[in-house]
């Protein structure tokens, strides 16, 4: 289902944009060496409540995943990249994190996503492959107005990746968002420009560019759901929320 949202509920969607926006930026500065992932769910959970909201995860329970997911934010270390489930684990120097936050206020969701390295040490290559993610990721958004072909879109995306030197696995894309997280129409992170579904004023993406440094193929941990590189290298992943409005694209996140 592709959902086309009026005035109001676009309205509804940059305040639960700001939320996802603030919670991240809190998590990111209280997530420091020896925190534990499990004390980052906890505070996500508690600011969500606070706020009102749900968070989107708890029994997010899709066909790939061992579900319900159960917890409140993903929470991927080093070669985990998507879908980390929070678990006893105290994050050490060098470590590159990334949150991954769905909520929904008001009955519409946001999604973002942040990588970042914690504490001091700088892993060869971490920086590069999250300075290749953002820099997809703002070149997608720019990409993105009304009339704009969803593959004009990817295409924007995967020609940062590409150039950078970094695989691209297109199983796990951006995605439509509203009233419900996952959503028509998928976003991929490379396609052909001129092509796809043609973007309307109302529409929500969430765009969301991630690699892993030197391969496109993913593993499952034991869990169900932490999603790892197979060659067990670094990985990125930055993401926003954003509604195409009738001059562009807004980020809502």
């Amino acid at each position: 289902m592709i959902e086309i949202l009026d005035p109001a509920e676009v309205r509804r969607a940059r305040a639960t944009g700001a939320l996802v926006h603030d919670i991240l930026a809190t998590l990111r500065s209280r997530a420091v060496v020896g925190t534990n992932l499990l004390d980052v769910d906890r505070w996500a959970r508690e600011m969500i409540l606070a706020a009102g909201a749900q968070s989107c995860y708890v029994d997010y329970a899709p066909s790939f995943g061992r579900g319900p997911f159960g917890h409140h934010i993903c929470t991927s270390v080093n070669d985990a990249v998507l879908h980390g489930l929070p678990h006893d684990y105290r994050l050490a120097d060098g470590d590159l994190l990334t949150l991954d936050l769905a909520v929904s206020l008001d009955g519409i969701v946001a999604d973002s996503a942040v990588s970042f390295v914690v504490g001091t040490a700088r892993p060869a290559g971490a920086e590069a492959l999250i300075e290749a993610t953002e820099r997809a990721l703002a070149d997608g958004i720019a990409a993105a107005g009304p009339g704009v072909r969803l593959g004009d879109v990817s295409h924007a995306i995967g020609t940062v990746l590409s150039a950078a030197g970094y695989p691209i696995n297109t199983e796990f894309g951006g995605h439509g968002v509203g009233s419900t997280m996952h959503q028509d129409p998928h976003v991929a992170n490379t396609g052909r420009a001129g092509r796809g579904y043609t973007l309307r004023p109302g529409l929500l993406l969430a765009l969301e560019p991630w690699v892993m440094a030197d391969t496109d193929e993913l593993v499952t941990d034991a869990d169900g759901w932490t999603l790892r590189s197979a060659t067990g290298c670094l990985t990125a992943h930055s993401e926003h929320t954003i509604a195409i409005t009738e001059d562009g694209a807004e980020i809502l996140t």
